[in-house]
């Protein structure tokens, strides 16, 4: 079974969130989860290829955005609110919003 790391939120680094953040790809895989919850990868491929996917999952877990759990052959992303929020006050709400793209 993969297991997938992700960094301590305390270690969470804002100037690399914002990077990982910076791509539209990434950044509508964010808002899907916060609109939607957990999905697995499939459910945001948005059509695009699993290899290109694979890329924007890691970016987003390495920035400590989204939290990835393997359930039988499904691998499910989440979005880490709680967790952000408690870090970053306030900061969700604003990246979340789509009036800005």
């Amino acid at each position: 079974m993969e297991r997938y790391e992700h960094p301590a939120i305390a270690d969470v680094d804002i100037c690399r969130l914002f990077a990982a953040l910076s791509d539209p790809v990434r950044l509508a895989v964010v808002r899907n989860l916060a609109r939607h919850g957990a999905l697995n990868c499939a459910a945001l491929t948005m059509d695009r290829p699993r290899s290109t996917m694979s890329h924007h999952f890691r970016v987003l877990r390495a920035a400590g955005l989204v939290r990835t759990t393997v359930s039988g052959t499904e691998h499910v992303n989440a979005l880490r609110k709680t967790e952000l929020e408690a870090r970053f006050p306030g900061l969700l709400r604003l990246i979340l919003e789509e009036g800005g793209d």
